[in-house]
């Protein structure tokens, strides 16, 4: 797949069948369009188009833009576009200036000049332009005249997108991982840097990599304890984190820990790689350390029951 940053610099495609969206988790309904799009595309002898946007257009028309959390970072969403067989991923600069384009400019002057499309797909419900005041029927107005046709993704498979990625956001934060994978098709991941913590653990015998993440619109589980795979070193390991505040040692700030199974490297200031299997209880308060250890043994045998039953 070729990621393009800048329009000056897209390419003429050929027979582009394009269609639009932030595909942020690239979930099951996502690859619904995804495959729509291939299939198109494999009947005419065209390329699969897909345009997004960065920073997510919430990030700069919401009243609040400090409240958005993402599934992806871009990294992490090119990666699974292109696991998902697109062709081509068009990230467009989203800004004041873009979003207040009327939606006739938006046509002729972003999507027709640059893309040439020979079909767009897009949902009945989408809009664009100043206002949002651009929609399918205007699309297809200006498709008939410049020549590209568009065809519509059923508004069954709309509803669920948007449902999906709803339910996923508030599974996450609610940490009901098993119905978040579910509709992702894939454990929820995210990665970050391995710091220095206080190294209890190590005191108690579950010593934990820290993990600062980076990516400030990244959306964490809630807090508790979870079951894990690890990846360090492109190497994949068992084992369990846990999300909150520590309440047992008078901790006040939220940390990311995570207990690596039978490994002992120092992989300080390394990127270490989550993904979320499983949600086993949620952040407890113990009466001391013996208490807070016996748990962790508890806590690391349902995490080895679960994966072995995985």
């Amino acid at each position: 797949m070729r990621v393009y940053r800048e329009l000056e610099s897209l390419p003429e495609f050929r027979n582009a069948v394009v269609t639009i969206g932030t595909f942020d988790g690239v979930h099951q309904g996502h690859k619904q369009i995804i495959a729509q799009l291939r299939e198109e595309a494999a009947r005419i002898g065209g390329e699969t188009v897909i345009i997004t946007f960065h920073p997510h257009p919430r990030k700069i028309v919401s009243s609040v833009p400090g409240d958005i959390r993402l599934l992806n970072t871009p990294e992490e969403k090119i990666a699974l576009l292109e696991a998902a067989g697109v062709d081509h991923l068009v990230v467009v600069p989203f800004d004041h200036h873009f979003s207040n384009q009327s939606a006739e400019d938006y046509i002729t002057e972003f999507l027709y000049r640059y893309f040439k499309p020979h079909t767009v797909i897009i949902g009945y419900d989408h809009r664009f332009g100043k206002g949002r005041e651009g929609n399918y029927q205007l699309l297809e107005q200006f498709g008939a005249s410049l020549g590209f046709l568009v065809k519509e993704i059923p508004e069954a498979l709309c509803n669920e997108i948007t449902v999906s990625s709803t339910r996923i956001r508030h599974a996450i934060a609610a940490s009901d991982i098993e119905t978040a994978n579910a509709f992702l098709g894939y454990p929820y991941f995210f990665e970050g840097t391995v710091v220095k913590g206080n190294q209890l653990g190590r005191t108690i015998g579950y010593p934990t990599a820290n993990l600062h993440v980076a990516a400030e619109d990244k959306l964490i589980p809630g807090n508790g304890v979870y079951v894990v795979h690890a990846i360090v070193n492109d190497q994949q390991y068992s084992g369990m984190m846990n999300i909150g505040v520590r309440p047992t040692v008078d901790g006040k700030k939220r940390v990311i820990e995570v207990n690596i199974f039978d490994f002992s490297a120092d992989i300080y200031d390394q990127t270490l790689k989550v993904r979320v299997l499983h949600h086993l209880r949620g952040e407890v308060k113990f009466n001391g350390l013996d208490e807070l250890k016996n748990q962790l043994a508890l806590d690391r045998q349902r995490s080895l029951d679960f994966l072995a039953g995985a």
